[in-house]
């Protein structure tokens, strides 16, 4: 199943996977839970990375990394297409390997159910 990933765009959506379930870890803090009138068969994903971890370059290096890792993620493991996602980056990102925050991210999507 080829699914293509579409970004939450409202405030609210934001506003409301904020208050709902977190998994955190050295690289990333991700938001996630189920939103209403959400399409089942697109993941529903948002990246977001502060002004404080450096200048636009390198903002836009960590999105597409992370956007690129779930692109792969979605292909090889099992994501729960129920819930809709929001994904800040630390500033610990952009000075380790892709390999290993790509390991670190499968590991904690395979976490949520």
């Amino acid at each position: 199943m080829k699914s293509k990933i579409l970004a939450l765009s409202k405030n609210e959506e934001f506003k409301n996977l904020l208050k709902q379930k977190k998994i955190t870890n050295k690289y990333v803090s991700i938001f996630f839970g189920k939103l209403l009138n959400k399409d089942k068969t697109r993941l529903n994903i948002s990246f977001v990375t502060k002004k404080k971890i450096g200048n636009a370059v390198k903002r836009n290096k960590i999105k597409r990394r992370l956007r690129n890792i779930m692109n792969e993620a979605v292909k090889k493991i099992k994501i729960n297409f129920n819930y809709s996602f929001l994904v800040i980056a630390k500033s610990s990102m952009l000075n380790n390997e892709y390999k290993i925050i790509k390991e670190t991210l499968f590991q904690d999507f395979a976490k949520i159910k």
